[in-house]
């Protein structure tokens, strides 16, 4: 008995509809695996390079970026701002950003102190951190961003001590009207306040991304089986 193929415009339609959303969103998962491999790379040139001198050299952010820093100055704990959902290890916390002005010069940097454990009773309530007063040296990695975070509500003005979900240095510039430098810098060195600084790698999941890929290049592929095999079903019974 001959095997027919049925065509039928419903079934073709939903089908290549499902191959095209599982193809564009493998490739973008692609790409996000390829940009994540290019940041390793760039980490791993630059981290065994040797640390800028901030009080020295005023670099810009793409020569900066990833690099190791090392700056002496004093922090302006009043203009203190901290980053709301950054779960460490499952825990839900905040990232406390304090600006930092370069010894000798007018010129300040944001800096990512660390990581502190939220309040679970008071979401709002933030700790009693102890800020160095003194000039002191600390050390640290230059960063593009603060990582970005889903905006659940309206953001809250800008001001001290303000709990945000994502901050620009543009935006921090304006509303503090502080020369900042056009990046952020990830503190390392301990400066004896209980904050944590393990911070991610900005090039981790990797392997997250080639999963999820494969996964939507899949899903094309089996609507792509689907419609084959239900179409041919059909043609064999319309032919008995």
């Amino acid at each position: 008995m001959p095997i027919k193929f049925r065509f039928r415009w419903m079934p073709f339609i939903a089908c290549s509809i499902a191959i095209t959303i599982g193809i564009l969103l493998g490739n973008w998962q692609t790409r996000r695996a390829a940009e994540k491999e290019a940041i390793e790379q760039k980490l791993l040139e630059r981290e065994s390079a040797p640390p800028l001198d901030l009080n020295r050299v005023t670099p810009g952010v793409e020569e900066a970026e990833y690099r190791r820093v090392h700056l002496k100055g004093e922090f302006l704990p009043r203009w203190s701002i901290y980053l709301d959902n950054r779960p460490y290890q499952g825990v839900p916390g905040f990232y406390v950003l304090t600006p930092f002005r370069i010894d000798g010069t007018s010129k300040y940097v944001l800096v990512m102190r660390g990581w502190f454990k939220r309040d679970i009773a008071d979401r709002t309530k933030l700790p009693d951190l102890k800020t160095p007063g003194d000039p002191i040296d600390i050390e640290g990695m230059v960063r593009r961003n603060a990582s970005h975070v889903l905006q659940l509500g309206t953001p809250l003005p800008l001001q001290p001590g303000a709990i945000l979900q994502n901050v620009e240095i543009a935006q921090f510039t304006q509303a503090s009207g502080l020369p900042v430098q056009p990046y952020f810098v990830e503190q390392t060195s301990d400066t004896g306040d209980g904050l944590v600084r393990d911070w991610p790698r900005p090039s981790s999941g990797v392997d997250k991304h080639k999963g999820y890929a494969f996964q939507w290049y899949a899903l094309s592929a089996m609507a792509l089986i689907f419609f084959m095999v239900t179409g041919l079903r059909r043609g064999s019974k319309q032919a008995s």
